[in-house]
């Protein structure tokens, strides 16, 4: 089982471990190109005045801006699944998992970062802000991700079961070619888009605390503010509708 889930704006400045290499990330393989991409990004914020700064960091006080202008390179890391601390984190609440939770994490998450790309739960990277869709000069975080990992995502997943968690943004990074679960969520007949995050982050904490290796499973430990109410098939997706009733 493989689950696909977003990063998040919010972190955590937690530090567990040196500065990035090739063994902080999957897909070693390909550490060169991943370089090649934190390369741009810390040339530019490090050779561009502040104020030319605060949309690729998607901030308006100019204050901030000495909090990320550092180089990435040298930075303390932790894993990525402590590193991002928005909606979604809340309320998988790792931190309060047992220890299966969180190794059932650890080996099955794969988060698509806008910096770093298609990271495992357990990568290490640092603390840094990059906003979603940001480019630097013409180049797109997430072609450049798309381009040149989708291949090792494909053989990575190439016999386990996908199930989507993402935002639709990080399609962007990676396509799926293959049959996969996702959701979506209704409240009163209209979907759920800003807490829709806290219903990813809540499947997620289901998968891992019943070691959810079926998609279908999933279904069976849902909690009773959501029910499925239909599910439908086109090409690879099997989307399951989840009305909220709270």
């Amino acid at each position: 089982m493989i689950i696909f889930f977003s990063p998040s704006e919010s972190k955590t400045k937690l530090d567990e471990y040196g500065s990035i290499c090739k063994e902080s990330f999957i897909f070693q393989d390909l550490y060169a190109k991943r370089v090649e991409a934190v390369n741009i990004y810390n040339e530019y914020i490090n050779s561009h005045r502040a104020d030319m700064l605060l949309d690729i960091f998607g901030i308006k006080d100019i204050e901030e801006i000495k909090e990320y202008q550092k180089n990435i390179f040298e930075e303390a890391t932790c894993t990525a699944i402590k590193r991002y601390s928005g909606v979604s984190y809340s309320y998988l609440a790792y931190d309060s998992l047992n220890q299966n939770a969180k190794d059932y994490i650890l080996n099955n998450v794969i988060i698509f970062s806008n910096l770093f790309g298609p990271v495992s739960a357990n990568d290490k990277i640092p603390y840094y802000k990059l906003k979603q869709g940001a480019k630097i000069d013409s180049f797109a975080f997430e072609k450049f991700y798309k381009d040149n990992f989708s291949h090792a995502v494909d053989e990575y997943t190439a016999n386990q079961e996908i199930v989507d968690l993402r935002a639709g943004f990080y399609e962007k990074f990676y396509q799926i070619k293959k049959k996969y679960a996702t959701f979506k969520f209704l409240k009163q007949g209209k979907v759920v888009s800003h807490f829709a995050k806290a219903y990813r982050g809540i499947i997620l904490k289901i998968m891992a605390e019943n070691n959810i290796l079926e998609s279908k499973n999933i279904l069976a430990h849902l909690p009773e503010n959501l029910e499925v109410t239909d599910s439908s098939i086109k090409g690879f997706k099997e989307e399951f509708i989840l009305n909220v009733l709270d």
